[in-house]
């Protein structure tokens, strides 16, 4: 997508990126559409472009209130005359009651006082909207409410419509209308990835509104409502859609959490024990610890030792490091022997006494400072080396446009990234991408793919840290045997083991040679899934140290 020069762009960019969306989801989806919508979409280019205009200006925009005066746009001219055709449709209302609180949301505080100033003690907004909420309780139009005012609010009533529009469009809603405007501008580019007639988010109009149901229960949750009504709400039925079932299965766990915080641990357990989300069985385990019920607990825990899971639901590593743990504890209560443990092989260990940093600079920087020369230089990646030189080799398997995994051109990744055959349903394509680790193929591949794609969206890149003098230092000094082995684990489980790198990685270039180290300050410790790669490094003899660090003051 060519970047538009600002100057000559065109005024009615959102209506046109707008109006493409509709064409999008016409072509794609019209199957799954009923006849309002298809109405709306035909009337919608009957219209006026000044009509258009504002009736996109307002979509894209926060809320469904809107004052005259804050619609004032060059291209569109009077607002009020726009708006003409889209009341005339009800697309608009343009006396909508509005209560005390709606009313606020519209006012500023010089026009508050104006109104409301006998009522009014001094404070904030918000004070002073608690201290007129008992004396007034109707609700009026805007211009009851300020007869002296000029202006009118118009209230959007297509939102619905507009917000299943957009779900289409981009297959979730955390997506909006200004992934448009960065992409136009530039700030944002993506792969560009073949749409096949099989390159669709949903197949059918009874998943589009089962994402609806969802996504309304968990804004309903999160803005407070009881967890019992919203779990009432939840379906029962396993959805045959993975990726809704996996929707369904997440907000369970929320409303699992919920009553897990409130100590409400039976009603927690009947819900982690029949939900697929990740870390549900765990969680379950714990309920029943909470609950006293050791003895139950402790049968569970070898019921999800990898070979009896329950319903399908595999473990990962992370769940077998915190089952170790719950088991020991369970074993203890109940005084019981505890099981052999294979004792961890021992991390090689830096001490540093350094003085506290003048300058606001972090722990893991002031180390890599003190460590690096001019020779042997230290550079603070954490995560994202290795992600992006995972990222960059396996680019092709990545954005493979395999069916539903990419169906609008703003996808930073697949769709299914993290979903659990994600993998399986790459293997080969990995396959051959990790096969040129074998061969000195790789580092050519990795250094031309940081060129050719520099800048394009991804969800292992990190651009920002990257230039090719870090990346050929890298591949000259971190052997390919060891890529190899990290890419695989990162495949094993990407939403685990993208993370819990070692902060800081250290060159010796002539000796082709590199450590990674974790850098731990006063009080800090080792996080579990940073354990786990450290594990991992030493189990494979790969160069790890983990430094702590104390200031001389202290």
């Amino acid at each position: 997508m060519a970047i538009p020069d600002q100057e000559n762009r065109d005024p009615f960019y959102y209506l046109e990126n707008f109006q493409r969306v509709l064409q999008w989801v016409v072509e794609r989806y019209s199957d799954l559409m009923n006849a309002h919508e298809h109405a709306f979409i035909e009337q919608f280019t009957l219209l006026p472009q000044s009509s258009r205009a504002l009736l996109v200006r307002m979509v894209m925009r926060k809320g469904e209130l809107f004052r005259t005066g804050k619609l004032r746009y060059d291209e569109i001219g009077c607002p009020r005359r726009a708006a003409v055709a889209l009341i005339g449709l009800g697309w608009l209302d343009e006396e909508p009651l509005l209560a005390l609180d709606q009313l606020f949301v519209l006012l500023n505080k010089t026009e508050i006082a104006e109104r409301f100033g006998a009522l009014l003690k001094p404070g904030t907004k918000a004070d002073q909207l608690l201290q007129l909420r008992g004396h007034f309780g109707a609700a009026e139009t805007f211009n009851a409410w300020l007869p002296q005012s000029t202006e009118c609010v118009y209230q959007l009533r297509i939102t619905p419509l507009c917000n299943r529009l957009r779900l289409m469009f981009f297959g979730n809603l955390r997506q909006d209308w200004s992934e448009f405007v960065l992409a136009d501008l530039g700030i944002y580019r993506y792969e560009k990835v073949e749409f096949s007639a099989l390159s669709r988010g949903f197949h059918t109009r009874c998943d589009v509104d089962a994402y609806l149901h969802l996504y309304d229960c968990r804004v309903r949750l999160e803005q407070g409502e009881p967890a019992e009504d919203i779990f009432s709400l939840v379906p029962e039925d396993i959805y045959p859609n993975a990726w809704l079932e996996s929707r369904r299965a997440k907000l369970l766990f929320h409303i699992a959490q919920h009553y897990e915080r409130a100590g409400v641990w039976p009603w927690a357990y009947a819900i982690y024990s029949v939900c697929s989300h990740s870390g549900s069985r765990i969680r379950a385990v714990r309920m029943l610890e909470r609950c006293g019920q050791f003895e139950a607990a402790l049968q569970q825990t070898q019921n999800l030792d990898g070979t009896g899971v329950p319903d399908g639901a595999g473990i990962n590593d992370a769940d077998r490091q915190q089952l170790s743990r719950i088991t020991a504890r369970l074993r203890r209560k109940l005084a019981l022997p505890q099981l052999p443990v294979t004792a961890a092989a021992p991390l090689a260990r830096l001490d540093l006494l350094l003085p506290r940093p003048d300058t606001v600079i972090s722990v893991e920087e002031t180390v890599g400072n003190y460590l690096g020369t001019a020779h042997e230089p230290v550079y603070y990646v954490e995560n994202t080396l290795v992600n992006s030189l995972f990222g960059l080799l396996c680019w092709p398997a990545i954005f493979l446009p395999l069916p539903g995994a990419f169906f609008h051109p703003f996808h930073s990744g697949p769709a299914d990234l993290l979903s659990a055959d994600f993998y399986p349903q790459r293997r080969q394509p990995f396959a051959d991408c990790l096969s040129q680790l074998d061969t000195p193929q790789y580092k050519d591949t990795i250094v031309q793919r940081f060129r050719d794609k520099f800048g394009l969206q991804s969800p292992f890149v990190f651009w920002e840290i990257l230039t090719e003098e870090l990346i050929t230092l890298a591949l000259d000094c971190i052997p390919a045997a060891h890529l190899k082995k990290w890419f695989e684990r990162m495949l094993l489980d990407l939403s685990a083991n993208r993370a819990g790198w070692p902060d800081l990685i250290r060159f010796w270039p002539r000796q082709q040679r590199y450590q990674m180290i974790e850098v731990k300050g006063p009080g800090d410790r080792l996080q579990d899934n940073q354990q786990r790669w450290l594990a991992y490094f030493t189990a494979h003899e790969m160069p790890v140290a983990v430094c702590y660090v104390q200031w001389a003051e202290q």
